[in-house]
């Protein structure tokens, strides 16, 4: 494993290195998790995009049942992200969340973490890509 491989947050390499090979020329990796939703996948997050990988997808795309699908979703189409952590009865958290992505076309992206330290730095970094800076007074 390379120095850049293990300078980007990842939970399995081989996502890792799925998504660096299908990179467009200058675009910059932050991180890639492990989806472990119904359908299984990762979910990575690059400086123009978010890249999904979930066979869960493939309804909307019915004639290919046995494909897997990646999509990528550029941050200007996201019009809303927000977590659901788990919580026990207790008050102590468990060790998962899911993160929702909501589009500017109504589409509704899912994805299981494991930890809720994933979900928040997937939320916090696409809330920054996707909210306005303030111009010069």
């Amino acid at each position: 494993m390379s120095t850049v491989t293990q300078a980007i947050p990842h939970d399995r390499p081989e996502q890792l290195q799925q998504v660096q090979s299908g990179l467009l020329q200058g675009e910059t990796l932050y991180c890639v998790y492990d989806d472990k939703g119904v359908g299984t996948g990762y979910i990575g997050l690059t400086d123009l995009r978010v890249i999904f990988q979930n066979k869960s997808f493939l309804p909307e795309f019915p004639a290919h049942h046995n494909k897997t699908a990646i999509i990528s979703v550029p941050y200007s189409q996201i019009a809303s992200v927000s977590i659901l952590f788990d919580k026990s009865w207790l008050g102590s958290w468990f060790s998962s969340s899911v993160l929702h992505i909501n589009t500017t076309g109504g589409r509704n992206y899912v994805c299981q973490l494991r930890g809720s330290d994933r979900a928040r730095h997937l939320h916090d970094t696409i809330l920054w890509k996707i909210t306005p800076r303030p111009t010069g007074s």
